[in-house]
């Protein structure tokens, strides 16, 4: 709960689970944890197909936030067809910075590493890791925007692509 006593998020309400992408609250129930009643939201995280439990009380420091706005969708997509500059680190220190960029859990912060390591797979084949990580942030803006524009998934894509080639 929050200071007021009531909880940020309803049942049915969607949300972002940093790392893992849009997730549903499908129930917000207590448990008694060593005597003391906690409360706790249960989300159902489609693209990884889990489900977790997360105290409500914790939920602002677990980075699970509520879905982007239509504009600041809008404005993460137009923001990976900026001027790319590569940042010259070897692979290991760019995949740690693009790992802490995507737990931060902004929409931002996945979009910058999605333009990113999509230019630099333009210039040499990405390691394993990298792709992976790459991946997962394509699905984690995919999804967010697919919910925040209410488009479809392959449609956001397209235009992810679109301006990403500009």
């Amino acid at each position: 709960m929050n200071s007021e006593g009531q909880t940020q998020f309803q049942i049915g309400e969607h949300v972002v689970y940093p790392l893992q992408g849009v997730g549903v609250i499908k129930d917000i129930r207590e448990r008694v944890v060593r005597d003391i009643p906690v409360l706790y939201y249960v989300i159902y995280i489609d693209m990884a197909d889990m489900t977790v439990s997360i105290p409500v009380e914790k939920v602002a420091e677990s980075g699970v936030r509520g879905i982007v706005c239509e504009a600041d969708a809008l404005a993460a997509l137009e923001s990976i067809s900026s001027k790319y500059e590569p940042v010259a680190v070897d692979w290991k220190a760019r995949y740690q910075m693009n790992v802490d960029l995507i737990k931060e859990g902004s929409i931002f912060s996945i979009a910058k590493v999605v333009q990113g390591l999509y230019h630099r797979s333009k210039v040499k084949e990405l390691p394993v890791q990298e792709r992976k990580l790459y991946d997962n942030a394509l699905s984690l803006l995919v999804d967010e925007c697919s919910y925040a524009l209410n488009r479809d998934k392959k449609d956001i894509e397209k235009t992810i692509f679109t301006y990403l080639e500009k």
